[in-house]
């Protein structure tokens, strides 16, 4: 059997602490995952905002009937993505809706050029339309990986800012936002080839 890899642990302790009925764990959990399975669901139901939210309440339900049975075969991100999955196909059978089949990843017009992309903006249109395909591939990953690594990369490649900007952002100074990001791009490759199994070549060191 694999060894548990730390962040597995972490979400088991925590999954634990929240069956057991802790409620300051229960806070940390809902604080952590309600915006990330917010945001994982947003996408697949055309961006309604107030669909999205009620599916991931209704996930948050049986999530916290089901807690118990987190064993740490995944991620927990990774497992209240398929509770998700199935809530959101649950609701949209109820209610008669037709529910887009998912694309291989592989496949995806998005993936597809951003594989082909440059990371740097040389001002022309076709670069700045690359790098928006980019940004909402990017925002896929960034579900799976700890809230500050995600926000400093979000920052760092979906929003364009500076190493600057993103310092002052996390109330931080120029070198330890520099090694925020050099530890979440290593996480953030790392995360992508186990999820994707394809290079992520446009993210650049």
């Amino acid at each position: 059997m694999n060894e548990a890899t730390p962040q597995v642990v972490q979400d088991r302790s925590l999954a634990a602490k929240v069956a057991a009925g802790d409620q300051r764990a229960f806070d940390e959990f809902f604080k952590e995952y309600f915006p990330r399975l917010f945001r994982f669901t947003l996408t697949r139901v055309d961006n309604n905002a107030d669909l999205a939210e009620e599916i991931v309440q209704r996930t948050m339900c049986i999530v916290v009937r089901k807690m118990g049975t987190y064993r740490g075969e995944a991620l927990l991100f990774t497992w209240l993505c398929q509770i998700c999955r199935n809530e959101t196909s649950s609701v949209f059978r109820q209610r008669h809706l037709e529910l887009q089949d998912e694309i291989p990843i592989e496949d995806h017009p998005a993936v597809q050029a951003a594989l082909e992309s440059v990371a740097a903006d040389d001002g022309r249109p076709e670069t700045a339309r690359r790098r928006e395909e980019i940004a909402n591939f990017v925002r896929v990953t960034l579900e799976h990986l700890p809230a500050n690594y995600a926000q400093a990369l979000e920052m760092k490649y979906v929003q364009g800012c500076s190493v600057s900007e993103i310092a002052r952002s996390l109330n931080l100074g120029n070198k330890a936002a520099e090694s925020i990001l050099s530890r979440a791009r290593t996480a953030f490759k790392e995360r992508f080839r186990a999820i994707w199994n394809i290079e992520p070549n446009f993210i650049v060191d």
